[in-house]
């Protein structure tokens, strides 16, 4: 019997509430006006086994907005799509010691985006997406994903359109730079695709299938895409942090600013989180506390 699936809704109830506790340090954006809207105390887990059990806990109706927890899944829909050779032509797989939308790192390599999980990385990727225009990319993308995991993301146009209410100058800097740099053909079209692809929504269950898809073989996509997908997500997932949380937890894991967080235990499965109460970086210190305390009482670490 695999480690996930020993897990009791007793330990897991045990270990939310002190997640939960430890979530009371952290703060809900405010930058984005739908997402300040949170409850700091919302927190939600689904975890999916690889031997169809599934295992979920605390607030699992609601919707969030996946945000950066999405560009794995268009790194890996593009691997899928033109090959590891074309991906990596375009975006680097260096760990950034900067926040995940430095323009002075993007400055000081010359253009050429470190990873596809910080910003500059993401709206490369998203200028790349098959499709004649943000709505088309974010259709198919969508559609691919939902097609391919059993999940149900939709397109939120409310989140979009308050994403859009404060446009990011962070982004709209780095993706000129990008572009003085020769790596986005379209400018408006690589800005509204990333920022429609960050607000496709899903609950916490969307997000652990989403995961399986990482998390072991499924005879849809190739072993090699998902090991480099794991592999980017351990080093680079978690931002600056992404080391630190490597040696603490051991496993790929994605954030995202609207609370998600991902977290693949190859061979075994995949635990999503919801809590939307931030660390100063812009991971969830509730999902990540309850994930630290997973790995660590099942031994999960993929070092062994």
């Amino acid at each position: 019997m695999k480690r996930l699936d020993r897990l009791t809704t007793t330990e897991l109830s045990a270990w939310v509430q002190q997640a939960k506790t430890k979530a009371e340090h952290g703060k809900v954006i405010d930058r984005i006006p739908q997402l300040a809207k949170a409850d700091p105390g919302w927190f939600a887990v689904h975890i999916c086994c690889k031997s169809g059990k599934t295992i979920s806990f605390g607030d699992k109706a609601c919707v969030f907005p996946l945000m950066s927890v999405i560009k794995p899944f268009s790194l890996l829909y593009l691997l899928e799509h033109f090959g590891a050779e074309t991906v990596f032509g375009w975006v680097g797989v260096e760990p950034s010691d900067a926040p995940f939308n430095s323009l002075e790192q993007l400055v000081s390599d010359r253009g050429h985006p470190r990873n596809p999980m910080i910003n500059s990385g993401a709206i490369t990727l998203s200028d790349k997406l098959p499709g004649k225009d943000a709505n088309q990319r974010t259709f198919l993308f969508c559609q691919w994903l939902n097609q391919l995991a059993g999940c149900q993301l939709r397109l939120d146009q409310v989140m979009l359109a308050s994403v859009r209410l404060t446009p990011s100058t962070a982004n709209q800097a780095i993706a000129n730079y990008l572009a003085e740099a020769g790596h986005l053909e379209n400018i408006e079209t690589a800005l509204d695709t990333y920022e429609e692809i960050c607000c496709i929504c899903g609950r916490v269950e969307d997000l652990a299938l989403l995961g399986k898809l990482l998390a072991f073989e499924n005879g849809y996509l190739l072993a090699q895409n998902r090991r480099i997908v794991n592999a980017l997500m351990l080093t680079c997932g978690l931002y600056e942090a992404s080391a630190q949380f490597a040696v603490r937890i051991g496993l790929p894991m994605k954030s995202g600013i609207g609370g998600g967080l991902v977290a693949i235990v190859p061979s075994e499965g995949a635990i999503a989180c919801y809590s939307p109460a931030l660390d100063n970086i812009g991971n969830p210190v509730g999902a990540i506390a309850f994930v630290e305390t997973l790995a660590q009482e099942l031994q999960l670490s993929v070092f062994g």
